[in-house]
């Protein structure tokens, strides 16, 4: 088992969360650095990247470019390295394919030697003030101990499927597996069912649209009463900002909780262009056929999934606003029902330096910090109970990672822009002192 030198930071995944705060500790020499993933290299979510998909942050949220725009790592110098700088100005917009996405993170990962793969973390101890990391190198089966003194969590969320699905079939799949069974949808699948309100579910159910033949019935089935889209209005940005990370952190958790119930649309809606896309592909498809073989039908809650036929999957809804049961048959069953953080098995030995709230879950500090003594073990993407669904967000990713490499220095190596928003969303300022009566 080999060991190396004390390094200043470890992060653990390398997803593009992590790969920003990399990016961002590189050119500081006082940092050393070191960034794990079991993964054999960085390819964000393979299936889901079907083709003309955008991002749906513009190309400034890249790794580096909202902390620091003169980066080497940024995206507009990789498309001027790659020579296609000029092609990107010509096309004269801020939403960059996610393929294209994909292909600078991979671009930005060949830049960073500190970013290593197929290295598969099994455990972490703390042991004097420091922090072992025992990892294991899933090709060659070699173990090394790495000692840090502090850690960054960015193992993200894993596909979520309700409890009340069956796991193990097949024709049941989550739509972050879409393009490796695509074709067998297509040449198998004479009623396919595509579950959600969300981009993903969408995005789905208009690639099939276009793809599939037209004995195939495609259906979509959505638990709010409308497909509605992502707020893209400006105001409604100033939602990501630093400004709300505050004003949001600083309510009880009660109120946090209704808060981020009335902003699902914000956050998990659709994007407006691609409803529309939609809804004009299926108006062409209407003029030549008066019964295009779809199904698209809100306000229905899937309460049951019965597999137990070989012939079809049989699917129990209910339209909550007529309250009314129904039943639908499908060859397969594609949910897009989301994303949820799993907490990691190697945390189990360092539980004691934790911090936890009254429901079991990370008391994250304001600094993104979770241990107790409030500068040791950071997470990303772990904190939308504590920081707002922002803490999702792309666009807000490098001011994220600039406050905690500013945390981690003590002082201000990257400057946060505090007021940004033209908003008070925090009111506290303005309310008048109640005068004591003489």
């Amino acid at each position: 088992m080999n060991h190396e030198p004390i390094y200043n930071v470890i992060g653990i995944g390398i997803g593009p969360f992590n790969l920003g705060l990399a990016a961002l500790c590189d050119p500081i020499p006082e940092l050393k650095t070191l960034f794990l993933d079991q993964k054999d290299g960085f390819n964000w979510h393979p299936g889901l990247m079907i083709d003309h998909v955008t991002l749906q942050t513009p190309f400034l949220c890249d790794c580096v470019s909202m902390a620091d725009p003169t980066n080497r790592l940024s995206l507009l110098n990789y498309l001027k390295i790659t020579g296609r700088l000029y092609k990107f100005f010509i096309r004269e917009n801020f939403f960059i394919p996610r393929k294209e996405y994909n292909r600078y993170c991979q671009w930005v990962i060949e830049q960073l030697p500190q970013c290593r793969f197929s290295t598969q973390v099994l455990d972490i101890r703390f042991e004097d003030g420091l922090y072992l990391v025992t990892a294991i190198h899933t090709k060659t089966k070699e173990k090394t101990v790495f000692r840090t003194e502090r850690l960054v969590l960015g193992t993200g969320t894993q596909p979520h499927i309700p409890s009340f699905i069956p796991k193990d079939d097949p024709r049941i799949l989550h739509t972050g597996s879409y393009l490796y069974r695509k074709d067998e949808l297509l040449s198998k699948g004479r009623k396919i069912a595509v579950i959600g309100s969300g981009q993903s579910a969408a995005e789905v159910f208009y690639d099939l649209l276009q793809n599939r033949s037209m004995d195939t019935e495609l259906g979509w089935y959505s638990r709010p009463d409308r497909f509605f889209p992502m707020e893209y209005s400006k105001l409604t940005l100033e939602l990501t900002s630093p400004d709300y990370v505050d004003y949001f952190y600083n309510r009880n958790p009660q109120a946090k909780k209704v808060i981020l119930n009335k902003q699902q649309s914000q956050f998990k809606g659709i994007n407006y262009d691609l409803i529309n896309d939609i809804y004009d592909f299926i108006y062409d498809l209407n003029i030549d056929n008066a019964d295009p073989n779809l199904k698209i039908i809100p306000n229905s809650q899937l309460n049951r999934v019965d597999n137990s036929s070989d012939q079809f999957i049989h699917l129990e809804f209910t339209q909550l606003e007529q309250e009314i049961p129904y039943e639908q048959q499908a060859d397969y069953l594609i949910l897009g029902t989301g994303y949820r953080y799993h907490e990691p098995a190697f945390l189990e030995n360092i539980q004691s330096r934790i911090k936890r709230d009254a429901n079991g879950l990370f008391d994250v500090n304001r600094n993104y910090s979770i241990d107790h003594n409030g500068g040791e073990i950071y997470v990303l993407h772990a904190e939308v109970h504590t920081h707002s669904y922002i803490s999702t967000d792309l666009g807000m990713a490098a001011y994220r990672n600039s406050f905690i490499i500013n945390d981690i220095l003590g002082r201000e190596y990257y400057p946060i822009e505090k007021k940004i928003a033209f908003q008070d969303f925090d009111v506290e300022k303005y309310a008048q002192i109640p005068t004591t009566q003489i």
